[in-house]
């Protein structure tokens, strides 16, 4: 189990890295504001893994919101994107 948990920790890290070296460098709006929702994504990961680790469930709320967080996040960025709607009637 300790080995399933360092080889995820690392994967998130090295994910984390990359999401950021994408926030970084992205050309567009669009490019970061994702980068910034997959490392809302790595941050709920490795919550879970230091709950898994420690062995305690009090941080399942904290996840929860964070993942509510993410999710709403990205919805409204994504209809900001869009652009105004018309309404064809």
């Amino acid at each position: 189990m300790t080995v399933a948990i360092i080889a995820a920790a690392v994967m998130l890290t090295a994910a984390a890295l990359l999401a950021l070296t994408r926030m970084t460098l992205g050309p567009t709006t669009l490019d970061r504001i994702i980068s910034l929702d997959v490392i809302t994504a790595i941050g709920v990961g490795g919550i879970a893994i230091e709950a898994i680790l420690n062995q305690h469930s009090s941080t399942i709320p904290i996840l929860v919101v964070l993942a509510l967080v993410g999710f709403i996040g990205s919805t409204t960025v994504a209809r900001f994107a869009a652009g105004p709607r018309r309404d064809d009637d």
